[in-house]
């Protein structure tokens, strides 16, 4: 998995393995809440 955190206003995230296939993409706020949530074992 790559997670590129240096566009405006996303974060983008595609599988490593296939880098022409597709990505999906999240607000910085949901992606924290994302992390927020498998840190703390709810995800």
């Amino acid at each position: 998995m790559e997670v590129a955190t240096d566009l405006p206003g996303i974060v983008a995230v595609r599988d490593s393995k296939d880098p022409y296939g597709p990505m999906l993409t999240f607000s910085p706020a949901a992606w924290g809440d994302f992390l927020a949530g498998v840190r703390s074992g709810e995800i």
